[in-house]
């Protein structure tokens, strides 16, 4: 009986003893085999700098204030020295282009240029046989909106007629024509006049992007006239 008991106590020394110490590791026994397995998702290549040992300098994060920076850079300036004018206005209507620009408040980057030019076109009303007929036809101008005209009084063939506008090539004049015809004026024709007349052109130095649309929106607006470099 003592020899079966240390028998059966050998025994369980033994299968104590054997796993621990003699026996090969096995996944099965092992108590963590999830931390133990390689997760392929953590694998990567490594870089230059770290497989000679260097230490690799982690990128900067995009702040708040640099993104704010970024969004409110300004548009780019124009280059100095530069000009462009908007022209060529009659005497009488300079006043008004005058006017169109003061929102923009450009001080002292603001002159004007008067030139004599040949106009060869022009844009006008026939006689109206006396001047109560070329006030009456001014008279309906005005009940359109349209301000800029001048009845011609020297004696002669055109005596009484209603000048809209003089203009260096027949483009613009007819360009002044259909924006006349827009606004319901339909005795207005163009045709050919050499006279010289003076010319009032605006210069802007140094316009940004942003002026330079401004200045084509006014030219739009005004048809015959242009913006163009400086003279």
């Amino acid at each position: 009986m003592r020899a079966l008991f240390l028998l059966l106590v050998a025994i369980n020394l033994a299968l104590y003893v054997w796993p621990r110490y003699y026996a090969t590791p096995d996944s099965a026994a092992d108590p963590e085999p999830q931390r133990r397995e390689i997760n392929p998702a953590s694998i990567r290549l490594l870089t230059g700098p770290e497989l000679a040992g260097l230490p690799v300098p982690k990128p900067k994060p995009v702040t708040e204030s640099a993104r704010s920076a970024a969004a409110e850079a300004p548009p780019p300036a124009a280059a100095a020295g530069s000009c462009l004018e908007w022209g060529g206005f009659a005497v009488a209507e300079a006043p008004r282009a005058e006017k169109t620009l003061e929102p923009l408040a450009l001080g002292a980057r603001l002159s004007q240029r008067r030139s004599e030019e040949t106009a060869g076109w022009w844009v006008f009303i026939p006689p109206q046989g006396n001047r109560a007929g070329a006030l009456k036809k001014t008279a309906e101008l005005k009940s359109l909106g349209i301000e800029d005209y001048f009845i011609l009084q020297d004696e002669g063939k055109l005596r009484w007629a209603v000048s809209l506008g003089v203009f260096s090539s027949e483009d613009a004049a007819r360009s002044r024509l259909d924006a006349l015809r827009a606004k319901g004026v339909r005795s207005a024709q163009t045709g050919e006049r050499e006279s010289q007349v003076a010319k009032i052109w605006f210069q802007v130095r140094d316009p940004d992007a942003a002026l330079q649309a401004k200045l084509k929106e006014f030219s739009r607006a005004s048809p015959g006239t242009e913006i163009r470099d400086c003279q």
